[in-house]
């Protein structure tokens, strides 16, 4: 990161109203020739002003002094230039003065009425002077000389500093300016990395609970038909050694999908967690990449995968169910199109986790599943009547999650989902899914 501006005005340390030590040394050192030059210059005006020649050096050490605080009153420096200029010092006071009054802040209209005052008093003293010395004798020009000297001393004293005073001023004021300008972007980016880093824990969150999701309703519903399937086997074992033949074989074939399906989440799972540890072992990652990551992360969090489960693989999971001792009726209304695959997946998770707490909640109990393919939308009912007491209990353990998930993935796509028990003693689940 790069230092800010408050940072670089807190780092600098000067006494009074000053804010670096060099520019104190500077100013003060300023003052001491300016009082000097004045102190000398005092001792011919004492002598033409008829005072005392302590009088006139105390006063040119008074007024040359006055540069001291040329940073904080410009204006006062300046006035105090114009005043001594009829006694003919203080040149490095007016310089330095209209050098400071010009790289200041103040209004323009101030700048230039001061330093055409400046400029008038010079010219007036300069012009004056040298008629005295052409009146004397001491200096023998022509009449047009004087006033050519007194206006190109007076625009050489006042037009330099005045320029230069103004081009550093505006050169200070852009630089901050343009530090101000890098503090706002610094704490911009500040603000869009927290944002970032914000969306990637919460796409990092919604990523886990969609996986968690995922593997709930895959893997819980095989494991459920393999532990009613378990349950049938150990109570026909002797009596029908047939069907338990066939019972072994479904609890394989049920196991192995399991396999197969868990295989493929932990694979998927392991290829983030290895790009996670080389993101992790890397350097500094740029803010750039931190954003493109949260976006990314973002779409992979609210999108369902491409592949997945389908509604022509209904049938399927019902006849699992049926094999599992189930008594399913299955009823379709409309005719089958295909839908967007995150509709699909949704729509068979919610008939495949109703079918799971069927089996866990209500074992031998008459299940109704029905389909219905509109217009805009697709919806899906599962109700199963009281349990009869028939049916094997295989005592398959709950974690409360599947109906949070199911709401959470029908409200996803825009859809409606409703459940609770019947009159009749039963349990239905309902959910209408867009189409598009």
């Amino acid at each position: 990161m790069t230092t800010t501006g408050e940072d670089h005005v807190t780092a600098r340390g000067g006494p009074w109203w000053w804010e670096r030590r060099r520019s104190a040394v500077l100013d003060v050192g300023l003052a001491v020739v300016s009082a000097l030059e004045c102190g000398v210059e005092g001792v011919p005006f004492a002598w033409e002003a008829g005072i005392p020649v302590a009088v006139g050096v105390v006063f040119g050490l008074a007024a040359g002094a006055v540069l001291l605080v040329r940073r904080r009153w410009p204006i006062a420096v300046v006035l105090v230039a114009i005043a001594v200029t009829p006694a003919a010092m203080g040149f490095l006071l007016g310089v330095v003065g209209l050098y400071s009054l010009a790289a200041s802040d103040l209004p323009r209209r101030i700048i230039g009425s001061l330093a055409g005052m400046q400029s008038v008093g010079v010219l007036i003293v300069m012009f004056v002077r040298l008629r005295q010395d052409i009146a004397r004798g001491d200096v023998e020009v022509g009449d047009w000389l004087v006033p050519f000297a007194s206006v190109t001393m007076a625009l050489g004293v006042t037009a330099p500093p005045v320029l230069l005073g103004l081009y550093v001023g505006a050169r200070r004021r852009l630089m901050e300016s343009l530090r101000e300008r890098a503090d706002s972007l610094e704490r911009e980016l500040q603000l869009l990395a927290e944002r970032a880093e914000e969306r990637a824990e919460w796409a990092r969150g919604e990523e886990r609970t969609r996986i968690a999701r995922e593997m709930h309703d895959v893997v819980a519903h095989r494991v459920s038909l393999m532990v009613v399937h378990a349950a049938a086997l150990q109570a026909v074992a002797r009596k029908d050694p047939e069907k338990a033949v066939r019972n072994a074989a479904l609890v394989g074939d049920m196991g192995r999908q399991a396999l197969t399906e868990l295989r493929e989440m932990l694979g998927v799972l392991r290829a983030g967690g290895d790009g996670a540890r080389s993101r992790a072992e890397g350097s500094s990652v740029p803010l750039a990449a931190v954003a493109a990551a949260a976006a990314a992360a973002s779409r992979v969090a609210v999108e369902e995968p491409a592949e997945g489960p389908s509604l022509a693989e209904i049938d399927e999971l019902v006849g699992q169910s049926a094999a599992a001792g189930m008594v399913v009726d299955l009823s379709v209304e409309g005719e089958y199109r295909s839908y967007a695959p995150e509709v699909e997946a949704t729509a068979y998770r919610v008939v495949q986790e109703a079918l799971t707490n069927v089996h866990k909640h209500a074992a031998g109990a008459k299940t109704y599943v029905r389909v219905a393919h509109r217009v805009s939308e697709i919806a899906m009912q599962v109700e199963n009547e009281p349990p009869s007491g028939v049916g094997s209990s295989a005592g398959l353990p709950s974690g409360g999650n599947g109906l949070v998930g199911m709401r959470e993935r029908v409200s996803a796509l825009g859809g409606v989902f409703v459940s609770g028990p019947t009159d009749a003693g039963g349990f239905r689940v309902s959910a209408v899914i867009p189409a598009s």
